[in-house]
């Protein structure tokens, strides 16, 4: 859709990288990205991966740790955390951190700013693979709603906008996807 012309703008909630990975170029991360670590002093961005290297060079022996899953998704570690070291920032002493939004943060102001820019030179917006339960997706919806944009969604199952819709598939993504470009 992107190569056609048909689509300007990617918005996704997913911080895999995935899209970009699959060519997408026009791409707007809401949540941020995993293979990105960020400053909270300084706010620089660098590389997960040196990180990463960083991390396991402060705290040698880690990399041979066994988790266990545990049901929510986190790890479940039985071990002293007390040695640990997470490195700091290497240009302000600041704490790093995943360069993502976690549940309880809010989207920075210029990503939520640049939807909102694309929203006003949209024709319409399609909601690929979400229910829109997580209201910094939904929010881009009802502001296209109120412009009086359509709305479709292509979505298996009940989503937060249902009645903002002009349009619902609920057949799977990739199969309505591939319909659509043909």
């Amino acid at each position: 859709l992107e190569d056609s012309g048909k689509l300007q703008v990617l918005l996704t909630q997913n911080v895999d990288g995935l899209h970009q990975r699959a060519g997408s170029q026009n791409v707007i991360d809401l949540h941020g990205r995993l293979d990105l670590v960020r400053c909270m002093g300084c706010e620089r961005r660098s590389e997960r991966e040196a990180f990463q290297q960083r991390l396991l060079q402060a705290n040698p022996g880690w990399e041979l740790l066994q988790a266990g899953i545990a049901p929510d998704g986190d790890a479940d570690l039985e071990t002293d955390f007390s040695a640990f070291a997470v490195p700091d920032c290497p240009h302000c002493g600041g704490l790093l951190k995943p360069d993502v939004v976690f549940f309880g943060e809010n989207v920075p102001r210029e990503r939520v700013a640049a939807v909102h820019e694309h929203l006003q030179q949209a024709d319409a917006v399609l909601v690929v693979g979400s229910s829109l339960m997580v209201y910094s997706g939904f929010r881009f919806v009802q502001a296209a709603a109120k412009a009086g944009l359509p709305v479709a969604a292509l979505n298996r199952g009940r989503t937060r906008a249902d009645d903002l819709l002009q349009f619902k598939d609920e057949r799977d993504c990739a199969e309505a996807l591939a319909g659509w470009v043909r």
